[in-house]
């Protein structure tokens, strides 16, 4: 990973003075781009069209930066003490993107973390090679076939659910209307490809395969070196009028086998609430989530409704999974996750909002056991400008049938949360 860094140092110290260049004496927008600031609300998949403002070889320069002030108490039944947590700033988080229109409908995307929870030193996310046309073959090679399809490769985010979308990415948190992301925050990079078509009626398709890896090695793992994840999406995206627009879609992220499954552990920007039912001393850096640690084997369906009304958006999560680890467990478990959130945007660039968001998780235990957490989330938020946005977050998360002994026993905590957010 240190080499990659470097090359990745390299790379911008190179395009450095042409990309600065290049965006002074030009304003244009890169094509089929989610914009990272307060334009890329509501987008999920990267537009598609035919239009292109491709000249030459253009480096676009951009990055996330994120503050907390965290104010949160936590408690359970005292069996396994906890450690004790105070009102202060959480570590700030940075990202940098790099965005390059390569050829007139080639591009690519590389993120890295400057700063995360889980890592204070810069790694790389992960990136992309997309392909929206096939120019680079012969000019108009098929483009009656391109006009529709759009083709992604790397080791990148999998396009699993709708709900990643909107979650915060380590800084970028300008998408993410709360500070909190869901109890099981489904997110993972993989080596794989996508192969997008969209429909001039709202209808839409992806399927896809990775490796099933988050960290790429040839070792064998458990006596096998392969694995494989299929990744699917299917849904309906439309603007009905001015005012109104409705999205429906349903995703399914399944592996027959992978040396481990990472779908809701890849997160290593970690969770938000920082130290909240830790042990003392305890340096996990996902407090307060989920993860059924399924082991070897998963089927995961999400379904996603959203619905847009002038101001009012109505945002939904229903994920039923099933999984086991190969070597321990017979018989496939089942985990349930259900989500739903209101927002309303108001002001004349919908700058001011205000929402709710309840999120639980059903799910059955390696031991056995059934449990339950419940969260209450009420969030506000205010853009200064369309790079700068404040949030401001009350939370309120319970465990449930946890048994006696148990680090989460009688679990709870709740509090303010405040953040800060700068994305360009």
């Amino acid at each position: 990973m240190k080499s990659v860094l470097k090359l990745v140092t390299l790379v911008i110290v190179l395009t450095m003075g042409y990309s600065i260049s290049a965006q002074t004496t030009s304003k244009r927008d890169l094509d089929n781009y989610r914009q990272p600031d307060q334009r890329g609300i509501n987008v999920f998949e990267a537009p598609k069209d035919t239009l292109t403002t491709f000249e030459d070889l253009y480096v676009r320069v951009g990055g996330s930066f994120a503050l907390q002030f965290q104010a949160l108490d936590h408690d359970n039944s005292g069996a396994v003490p906890l450690g004790e947590i105070g009102s202060n700033f959480n570590l700030a988080t940075a990202n940098l993107d790099l965005d390059v229109a390569l050829y007139d409908g080639v591009s690519m995307h590389l993120r890295t973390y400057l700063s995360s929870r889980h890592h204070p030193e810069p790694y790389v996310k992960g990136g992309y090679f997309k392909v929206d046309k096939l120019d680079f073959i012969s000019e108009g090679f098929m483009a009656d076939l391109m006009k529709h399809t759009t083709i992604k490769i790397g080791h990148m985010e999998n396009n699993y659910g709708d709900a990643h979308f909107r979650r915060t990415d380590n800084a970028q948190a300008i998408h993410n209307p709360f500070v909190g992301n869901l109890i099981m925050d489904s997110f993972t990079t993989e080596v794989g490809a996508e192969v997008y078509y969209t429909t001039d009626m709202g209808l839409f398709g992806m399927i896809g395969f990775t490796n099933g890896k988050l960290n790429q090695k040839v070792v064998a793992s458990d006596g096998k070196t392969g694995g494989a994840a299929f990744l699917a999406k299917l849904g309906y995206d439309k603007q009905i009028n001015d005012d109104f627009r409705f999205r429906l879609t349903g995703s399914l992220y399944n592996t027959g086998y992978a040396p481990n499954v990472y779908l809701y552990s890849a997160d290593r920007g970690g969770s938000r609430y920082y130290s909240v039912m830790e042990e003392p001393g305890s340096s996990a850096f996902r407090s307060g989530r989920f993860d059924p640690s399924y082991g070897n084997q998963i089927t995961a369906i999400m379904i996603n409704p959203f619905v847009k009304y002038g101001g009012l958006e109505v945002f939904g999560t229903i994920e039923m999974t099933s999984g086991k680890r190969l070597a321990t467990e017979t018989e496939r478990r089942n985990v349930d996750q259900y989500a739903g959130e209101v927002i309303y945007r108001f002001g004349e660039t919908e700058n001011v909002f205000f929402g709710a968001r309840y999120n639980t998780v059903s799910a059955e235990l390696a031991s056995g056991d059934d449990v339950s957490i419940d969260r209450f989330q009420l969030g506000a938020g205010w853009f200064m400008t369309k790079n700068v946005l404040m949030k401001a977050e009350y939370v309120s998360q319970t465990y449930n049938d946890y048994a006696v002994g148990d680090q989460f026993e009688d679990g709870e905590f709740n509090g303010l949360m405040l953040e800060a957010v700068i994305s360009f």
